[in-house]
């Protein structure tokens, strides 16, 4: 729980009639920001250090995904994969399996082909150039400053969704924070203030202290704590009574709902899985049996008329970024193996072995509890 800001002295140059650039809002907020960024920063464990792979990591990981969902994640992963070589030549298949749970499992194939590209160009090491880390598969603007910034002291922004929602407000700024532009703009902000305040600012926490006035203070959901943050002298939110309307974001698209019914294929003590295609949504992910649309029971008799027993399963629901799957299921004790491409193996070897999407979390878990107290 933070306390109130010490910032009481900070000037508030409202009360003079003086009307603020967005550079000088921020250059004089700059003191204090660090100051409270040093006093009340969360204790991360991808911050007791600056090294480079480490950081980059965790930034990865931390796409889409909350900090304390990430932790454990980023423990095990470490101690499998402590170097950029261990990861480079991992196979595909292990290196899923770690992941999963994090969801977006494209991430994790773009960490091993940047880790494969560092291998062969920069010896293993995370390059210290933004540009040189720009280049990496599956790294942006936010995530190469990031490392940048924090790992080596580059002057160069890291500016995710909470530092614009954080800029947004302290600067007033209607431009729309889903625009390519608004992020530029924002970007070449922080830029600058990084290049002139040069050795008086620490880049890689000017960049973090942002990014945790987001996180802990100026939050994505629900009322932003005014009191505890550094900004809240030189807020042109606050000040114009308009922190409701701020950011401006433009409306998402409806997300398409595909009905599924997900059948669970028991044959001998064994669960049926496949493999899905090497394109689109979940590419190349092993997935439990499953057909479009909502099947009834005699539907599903149909398919499989070698039926020892049958037994219906609770709905579930997955919410991807444009996609949410709404499905039903069905266990299903098979008296001879299916024609199809499955692959058949006791529950435990694929708990150890084949990384299940998260969307199937509700029917994983109800293997769990089906296998729990057999002897495999």
């Amino acid at each position: 729980m933070f306390k109130p800001s010490p910032y009481e002295g900070l000037q508030t140059l409202f009360a003079e009639g003086k009307e603020l650039s967005d550079k000088e809002r921020l250059l004089s907020a700059s003191g204090p920001l660090l100051s409270w960024y040093r006093k009340n920063k969360r204790d991360l464990p991808w911050r007791r250090n600056r090294d480079a792979y480490q950081i980059w990591i965790s930034e990865i990981m931390l796409q889409q995904t909350r900090v304390e969902a990430v932790k454990p994640y980023y423990f095990r992963f470490m101690e499998r994969f402590p170097t950029i070589r261990s990861l480079a030549e991992v196979e595909e298949e292990e290196l899923l399996k770690y992941w999963e749970g994090l969801g977006y499992y494209s991430r994790a194939r773009n960490i091993k082909k940047a880790a494969q590209v560092m291998a062969e160009t920069s010896d293993s090491r995370v390059p210290d150039s933004y540009e040189k880390i720009l280049k990496l598969p599956g790294i942006g603007s936010y995530t190469a400053g990031a490392i940048a910034s924090i790992a080596y002291d580059l002057p160069v922004p890291a500016v995710d969704g909470n530092v614009l929602r954080v800029l947004s407000r302290v600067l007033g700024s209607y431009d729309d924070i889903l625009k390519q532009s608004t992020k530029r703009k924002m970007e070449c902000l922080v830029e600058d203030i990084l290049k002139e305040k040069g050795k008086e600012v620490c880049p890689g926490d000017f960049n973090q202290a942002l990014i945790e006035v987001g996180a802990v203070v100026c939050i994505p959901n629900g009322a932003p704590l005014c009191g505890q943050c550094p900004f809240h002298t030189v807020c042109a939110a606050k000040s114009l009574g308009i922190i409701s309307e701020l950011p401006v974001k433009t409306p998402k698209k409806k997300r398409k709902i595909e009905e599924k019914t997900v059948l669970l294929l028991e044959y001998k003590d064994k669960i049926a899985i496949r493999k899905r295609s090497q394109e689109g949504l979940l590419a190349s992910m092993y997935e439990f049996f499953n057909v479009p649309g909502k099947l009834g029971l005699s539907q599903v008799r149909d398919m499989f008329p070698n039926i020892c027993s049958v037994e219906e399963l609770p709905g579930a629901k997955h919410i991807f970024s444009h996609t949410e799957w709404h499905m039903d299921g069905y266990f299903l004790s098979l008296g001879e193996l299916p024609e199809g491409d499955f692959l058949f193996a006791e529950w435990e070897t694929i708990q150890k072995t084949y990384a299940i999407p998260s969307a199937f979390t509700a029917y994983k878990k109800y293997l769990d509890h089906r296998y729990g107290g057999k002897k495999t």
